[in-house]
């Protein structure tokens, strides 16, 4: 009885603990059968202020610097924020891109022959047409094969490359830009803590110019930065979801003391043989929802991306605000 009081008095220290600073047991919990799927977040408060370097300015219409900041954790663990990424490396080739001074006003514009094919491991010529918003890196079958070349603005949408056997597994990193680094805020019409969203639309076609696969909601996505969070109790694990739907939308007087919540991204995420059966499908977004009529980067394109026969939609996990580095994967087999 004495032992079973003892323990009694060590979980209840502990939940009081938990709970005065800021955390809730009860959402965002880990049990023993879901260790992996509901893996605690590792919990930063305010701005990053630590190693921010910039990666990219844009000068023109919607000017942003995208820069990438270091913020430390709690329990002492450093994060990039709002993601460790591989920008210096190849870029995409250009769809559409204002900074480059490549604006073609629809696909009979575009030389598709002119973009070099990138060796992802087969013989057959596949072609990846993508609009992020805001950052993405393309993968296949495990290998980086190209990366977005504008990680904020303007917005641009890309063409990739490549050469592979079916079938074949995409990863793709998508990344929601922020200029309050670590909290997830952007600075918009005045508002220095507005929250923005994300989205991507892509689509894949062989040499023949069939389409053979779009983002849709039979795609896999998950979560490793989730913020702004007014609390940490506004976040929920459960079977694999990390939902911050309780997080407010809205714009913030001062976000500045606000939470996120960060998770390692494993290794080999984007290998064929990385088991995703337990992260959530993708969720979809309306055009309208993520708001692209008036980007061209998109709608100089709709004849690919919003293809009577084979539409493509916008995917991200399950918060298109809060979600700002998501992972997502397919399996191409047809």
């Amino acid at each position: 009885m004495k032992h079973y009081q003892s323990a009694t008095a060590v979980i209840a220290t502990l939940l009081t603990l938990a709970a005065l600073a800021g955390y809730s047991f009860t959402n965002a919990q880990q049990s023993e059968s879901a260790s992996v799927v509901d893996q605690r977040p590792s919990f930063t408060q305010g701005e990053a202020t630590s190693n921010i370097t910039q990666l990219y300015n844009w000068s023109g219409s919607n000017p942003r610097t995208a820069n990438i900041a270091t913020v430390k954790s709690s329990d002492g663990t450093q994060w990039t924020v709002p993601a460790k990424t591989n920008f210096q490396t190849i870029k995409a080739a250009d769809l559409y891109n204002e900074a480059s001074g490549f604006t073609p006003a629809g696909t009979a514009d575009v030389e598709l022959d002119a973009v070099p094919v990138i060796d992802a491991g087969g013989k057959e010529v596949f072609t990846a047409y993508v609009f992020g918003d805001n950052y993405f890196e393309f993968h296949v079958n495990g290998k980086l094969l190209a990366v977005d070349a504008i990680p904020m603005t303007p917005f641009n949408s890309s063409i990739i490359r490549f050469k592979a056997s079916r079938p074949f597994t995409i990863g793709i990193m998508g990344v929601d830009w922020e200029e309050r680094l670590g909290l997830g805020f952007e600075k918009f019409r005045g508002a220095d803590f507005h929250q923005g969203d994300a989205g991507l639309v892509a689509v894949i076609k062989n040499s023949a110019g069939d389409t053979i696969a779009i983002t849709d909601q039979s795609w896999k996505a998950q979560t490793f930065y989730t913020a702004p969070l007014k609390s940490k109790s506004e976040l929920v694990l459960k079977n694999g979801i990390r939902d911050s739907s309780a997080a407010n939308t809205g714009d913030i007087a001062d976000g500045s003391s606000y939470y996120a919540a960060h998770w390692p991204v494993p290794e080999n995420w984007s290998a064929p043989r990385f088991d995703d059966s337990r992260w959530p499908f993708a969720s979809t977004f309306t055009n309208e929802f993520v708001g692209v009529d008036n980007k061209p980067a998109y709608t100089n394109f709709t004849d690919i991306f919003d293809n009577e026969v084979a539409n493509a939609q916008f995917i991200w996990s399950s918060n298109l605000v809060h979600d700002n580095l998501v992972l997502l994967r397919k399996t191409v087999d047809k």
